[in-house]
């Protein structure tokens, strides 16, 4: 496979990949939106860099429906306007846009989302957990990933279970509806096993953690909210430097591989997330995934979010391949019914009219400065969005 280079960080990205064979049909084209810079780009970049290895894979083996796919990538810098003025900026540029995709937080998917209803276009969050989204954008917005409350469930599952933990306390970012969202469900997950919850303290951005840090209550664990992976390895600093050497635990936004190098001595950190393409025992799929992202993108070991944007991708050219077709209305209806798409990230599934896949979680644990596999749960005890 060909090395795709690191993309322009600009405002716009547009990539083309049309493979020899499908090169002279018109394209099918998919819109992708991905904070590329500023504080989503541990999640942007990695995202993207998995949806256009698919798109150049798909196009290596002849295209959709025998044409060529054309991504348009854009970067929206991690801001709600950006993500509305880029979906409409897209929707202007190529009104055959069969659908759009992409971005990991919540209120610039909800904008984004909004903008692709007014047109009558789908679009599939890779990474935005919220399980309400759906409900906030009718119809047209789904997940590829797993809600919120899946993943506050496992976190929970794991926590009374594994860690034997019978009491928690709950840090949590106020600022963001994603760390508002999953506290909230874990505190309900937890309490409907048995545990109690001494404390739930909120704050206002990581200035405001360390204050917030030491009128924690003491518990068996530390459940910590946090928006993105340097913040959650601050917190869980904060944390040790005083005192609290109990496990901490978290969701998704803990995700991230560099982040954790800086300081090798934290440990006993565990975290959900949506797959884990580290370890040596990996499946012949997500062996070759891993294989392929690595020859694409000089040696990187792609995380969960690269696996999200590559499912996200092949979740969108499964859906015209069903339909036969890449009519947004037929898009639409193909995706609504999918059922069984084998992804990098687990069985995504849209059934009785939920726009969100019951998916399993996976369990990571911070040690010498790397994520480690720890368990994959598909819990029971769901709240409800």
């Amino acid at each position: 496979m060909r090395r795709v280079g690191i993309f322009s960080i600009f405002a716009f990205v547009c990539l083309t990949l049309i493979g020899t064979s499908v090169a002279q049909e018109k394209p099918v084209t998919l819109g992708a939106l991905y904070g590329l810079t500023g504080d989503w780009s541990p999640y942007g970049i990695p995202s993207s860099r998995g949806a256009m290895l698919y798109a150049e894979q798909a196009n290596e083996a002849g295209g959709v429906l025998g044409r060529p796919l054309k991504l348009i990538i854009k970067d929206t810098t991690g801001s709600v306007e950006g993500a509305a003025g880029l979906a409409s900026e897209i929707l202007t540029e190529d009104p055959h846009v069969s659908a759009l995709f992409g971005l990991s937080e919540s209120d610039p998917v909800r904008a984004a989302a909004e903008v692709a209803a007014k047109a009558e276009r789908l679009f599939v969050t890779s990474g935005a957990t919220s399980p309400v989204l759906p409900y906030e954008v009718p119809t047209y917005l789904f997940l590829a990933c797993f809600g919120d409350n899946v993943q506050a469930a496992a976190a929970a599952e794991f926590a009374y279970g594994t860690l034997k933990a019978r009491s928690v306390a709950i840090l949590y970012d106020a600022k963001h509806t994603y760390t508002r969202l999953l506290q909230d469900y874990f505190a309900k997950s937890f309490e409907a096993r048995g545990g109690k919850v001494v404390s739930s303290i909120k704050f206002q951005g990581s200035e405001k953690f360390a204050a917030a840090a030491i009128r924690t209550a003491d518990a068996d664990i530390i459940f910590v909210a946090a928006e993105i992976p340097p913040e959650a390895a601050e917190y869980a600093k904060t944390l040790r430097d005083n005192g609290f050497d109990q496990p901490i635990v978290g969701g998704d936004g803990f995700d991230g591989d560099t982040a954790w190098k800086a300081d090798q001595s934290l440990k006993d950190i565990y975290f959900t997330t949506h797959a884990f393409f580290g370890g040596d025992n990996l499946s012949a799929g997500l062996q070759e995934f891993r294989d392929a992202y690595a020859a694409a993108y000089d040696g990187a070991i792609p995380g969960a979010f690269a696996g999200l944007g590559y499912d996200t991708a092949g979740l969108l050219i499964a859906a015209i391949e069903k339909a036969g077709s890449a009519d947004p209305d037929k898009l639409l209806q193909a995706l609504s019914t999918l059922e069984g798409y084998e992804g990098v990230t687990g069985t995504i599934s849209f059934v009785d009219d939920n726009r969100v896949p019951r998916k399993s979680v996976t369990i990571l644990q911070i040690a010498d400065g790397k994520r480690n596999f720890v368990d994959e749960i598909i819990p029971t005890q769901i709240p409800k969005p």
